[in-house]
């Protein structure tokens, strides 16, 4: 149940932590916080800052939850269109990291504003990209998110964010689990 005297204890607890760390990751987590309990123009400046701070972070499900939200926002405000921008980004997002509980909110947030979106399909549409391949195949072998780059001349981020995908479509949590799912593939070197 929504209490907000509960919530406005827990949003300064939370402004203690941002403040003490500084860092945009926090400051946006707190940003869309205080944007939850305001009404009017300051929650949306609140809300995006909270998108600007936390695109600046690796941390993307905050992003897409901060998109979600402040869509969810301007479609009661009645700001349809405007909901759907900020719901198309969120939905590509969750459905990209795997997040279909997200995903699926997302969705039906987006046909409350009178567009459509089509559930996410798993299995067929879950393919390893021919990146995505090389860098488990790598991965698999035992090369580091650096030496895999350093091959494959991309940052170890952009690895890092491939392996992510890559665990997600295939259901493992881990590079040691790959040897189980990756048929062996000799023209990865």
């Amino acid at each position: 149940m929504w209490v907000p005297e509960q919530a406005a204890g827990a949003l300064e607890r939370l402004s203690e932590a941002a403040r003490a760390s500084g860092g945009d990751w926090a400051l946006g987590v707190y940003a869309y916080g205080r944007a939850l309990l305001s009404d009017g123009q300051g929650a949306e400046r609140l809300y995006c800052e909270a998108i600007d701070r936390l695109g600046r972070t690796s941390i993307r499900t905050s992003l897409a939850r901060a998109h979600l939200l402040y869509g969810e926002w301007l479609r009661r405000e009645n700001r349809r269109i405007d909901a759907r921008e900020q719901l198309r980004t969120a939905h590509e997002m969750f459905v990209t990291m795997g997040a279909d509980g997200f995903a699926e909110r997302t969705r039906r947030e987006l046909l409350a504003t009178g567009e459509t979106a089509r559930k996410h399909a798993t299995g067929a549409g879950s393919k390893l990209t021919a990146q995505e391949t090389q860098v488990a195949e790598l991965a698999r072998q035992g090369l580091s998110n650096s030496e895999i780059g350093a091959r494959l001349f991309i940052s170890p981020l952009t690895v890092e964010y491939h392996l992510h995908k890559v665990f997600t479509k295939l259901g493992v949590n881990s590079r040691l689990q790959l040897h189980r799912v990756l048929p062996i593939n000799p023209s990865v070197t």
